[in-house]
């Protein structure tokens, strides 16, 4: 039996769908959980025959007992490893240690740039001419793990922020399947910050 990929999303699940259409990352992915009821991305996993658990938020009475019962349902399901897919939701420092160097997460900018939940609007703001897309591990701080793939998205005269966005998902939607990818494989390698890629990824 290969890889076991379990994914957390919140939203419409577009990044959810590239990993789904890519034919060495579909195996893999055996769960898709939202926090969310209505949310697309269960809608989408429905769709490819991926299982799905809607984990409801208001049946917990803090984040960290969330978490024990999502930690539980993934040490169930003998899930190896966990990808972030539009979800909102922070993590607690114990699932995060679980999952060290085996939980991904991907952002619309260039990290350590524009961290948090609206790096399009404040690359736009700031007048940054370059922006793009970081594929990271999850550490314990908020958009702070070690970079595993980047790659640059040229900010362009008359750029809004659908626009922008746009690109962004574009790249997004190529990058994060092939950082999965690496990972099922086994050709990442963390040394402290760094991130190597293993010879033959």
């Amino acid at each position: 039996m290969g890889a076991r990929v379990a994914v957390l999303a919140s939203g419409k699940g577009s990044n959810l769908q590239a990993l789904l259409d890519d034919p060495a990352v579909r195996p893999s992915i055996a769960l898709v959980v939202s926090d969310r009821e209505a949310s697309g991305a269960l809608l989408r996993a429905e769709d490819a025959g991926v299982a799905t658990i809607f984990l409801d938020p208001k049946a917990y009475e803090t984040r960290d007992a969330y978490d024990r019962a999502l930690l539980d349902i993934l040490t169930v399901e003998n899930i190896e490893h966990v990808v972030l897919a539009g979800s909102v939701r922070i993590l607690s420092a114990q699932l995060v240690r679980a999952y060290e160097d085996r939980l991904l997460n991907v952002h619309p900018a260039l990290l350590p740039a524009f961290p948090g939940p609206h790096a399009v609007r404040d690359a736009l703001e700031w007048g940054a001419k370059v922006t793009g897309v970081t594929v990271h591990f999850v550490d314990e701080e908020v958009d702070h793990g070690p970079i595993v793939l980047q790659e640059a998205v040229p900010v362009e005269p008359g750029d809004d922020l659908d626009s922008l966005h746009a690109r962004i998902q574009e790249v997004e939607h190529r990058l994060y399947p092939l950082a999965l990818r690496l990972l099922i494989e086994g050709k990442l390698s963390v040394e402290g910050r760094l991130v190597h890629v293993l010879e033959g990824a």
